[in-house]
């Protein structure tokens, strides 16, 4: 693709980026065969390739609209395009340098303006957000059903291990998962420990996804900084005792962990160290293998259900390329992994995406639901709270992160009752 960028953008470090990136981009199409607001709305603008161009065109010096702002606002960011693309075109930072350019020049109506603010200053920051969670979850019964359908009911954490051991890693605190889902960050940390990983808290707090996502880049590169300088001491290559991963159990946020080095790539204090930092960010089933799922008490002698079906985040398929990962440690221990139809597909949570884009992200979920129970599967797992709280929201079994299913601790979820189906271990 030929560019011709503003002379304002082409000396720019994010200029010349974009500028690569288009030009990698021979514009043949094959991402919209799995974008899915294209295969929803069939309008070239809402594809990856009609995003690009209007992207260039911004670039090249057309005036920012209402319009391009809509289209892009519209991207649920879940890198599908990416993963079919045959030319690696990395789309999802050109996608995030045009909603910054738009964002600084489109003014937005006051009620998008001021839900897009709420969202920024209440879900990466715990103190706010877990007290309203409960605060909805005691009022549920008197909430809207809308509301209602997006508060997950009250979860624990159950015991946390005190042991120590050789292997340390670090865990991302992230903002969401420990409200909505507790039962998964101690089922994640326990699991760990059984298989002789000592989970050490550094501190910190979200990863900036829910920020970046909202066109603020500056705002999530801060989360950034805040998070590499609290595990920097764990981390340094002179750490007393240096830790071998930072493990981040949510798959969003580990997607945006393996890419601080190329946020701060261009930040002089903090280059170097978002460069290891992203080098370490591991998800789960990138430190636990077979043999450690095998040491575990046997996941169904404690009534866990054979028959799952496993939902794969797109931000762990797509954006962390562990394609196939989980679902291979789930067969090795026995599990029946029921078919799916499109499991590439995005189940329409993509962050802020299902509060934001409501009508969209609902269709998505409907997609989603009927392809996952279509193999009558007892239960669902994920890997992801926003998928998880997404498709629990409207699913007939329960939804749960893969690690519940290994949870040594007895009774922090209530497996269905069921029997092995024939043939099963």
């Amino acid at each position: 693709m030929q560019t011709s960028l503003t002379s304002a953008l082409r000396d720019t470090d994010a200029g010349r980026e974009a500028d690569r990136i288009l030009r990698t981009c021979v514009h043949c199409g094959f991402c919209t065969a799995t974008c899915p607001t294209y295969q929803l709305l069939g309008d070239e603008l809402d594809g990856p390739r009609g995003r690009i161009y209007q992207i260039k065109s911004l670039l090249e010096g057309e005036a920012p609209t209402r319009s391009v702002q809509t289209h892009l606002d519209r991207c649920l960011t879940c890198l599908n395009c990416m993963t079919t693309c045959p030319s690696g075109v990395q789309y999802d930072r050109l996608l995030a340098t045009g909603r910054e350019l738009v964002e600084e020049h489109v003014p937005r109506p006051l009620g998008e303006r001021l839900l897009r603010r709420a969202l920024r200053l209440i879900v990466p920051h715990p103190a706010r957000f877990a007290p309203l969670v409960k605060l909805g979850q005691a009022l549920r019964p008197v909430l809207p059903a809308a509301l209602q359908a997006k508060l997950p009911a009250p979860g624990k954490i159950g015991k946390l291990p005190t042991r120590r051991h050789v292997r340390r890693v670090l865990m991302l605190k992230n903002c969401a998962e420990p409200t909505l889902t507790p039962a998964a960050v101690g089922a994640a940390i326990r699991v760990l420990d059984a298989a002789g990983i000592e989970v050490v808290h550094a501190g910190g707090g979200c990863c900036g996804a829910v920020s970046e996502h909202l066109a603020a880049g500056e705002e999530a590169r801060g989360f950034m900084r805040r998070n590499i300088d609290a595990w920097w001491p764990h981390l340094a290559p002179d750490a007393a005792a240096p830790a071998e991963a930072i493990v981040v159990t949510a798959s969003g946020c580990g997607a945006m962990v393996k890419d601080y080095g190329h946020h701060l790539a261009h930040d002089p204090a903090y280059a170097e160290k978002a460069a290891r930092v992203s080098a370490l960010a591991r998800d789960p089933s990138e430190l636990l293998g077979p043999d450690d799922l095998a040491r575990l008490p046997s996941p169904f002698d404690r009534g866990v259900p054979y028959r799952i079906a496993f939902h794969p985040p797109c931000t762990l398929q797509h954006g962390q390329r562990l394609m196939g990962r989980v679902e291979g440690l789930l067969r090795d221990v026995g599990f029946e992994l029921t078919p799916v139809r499109d499991a590439h597909s995005c189940c329409g949570s993509a962050g802020t995406y299902s509060i934001l884009q409501g009508e969209l992200s609902g269709q998505l979920r409907t997609r989603k639901l009927d392809a996952l129970q279509q193999g009558a599967p007892v239960l669902i797992a994920t890997a992801n709270v926003g998928c998880q709280t997404h498709l629990a929201a409207a699913a007939d079994v329960p939804v749960v992160h893969w690690l519940e299913l290994f949870d040594p601790a007895p009774g922090v979820v209530p497996w269905p009752a069921t029997a092995p189906p024939a043939g099963s271990p």
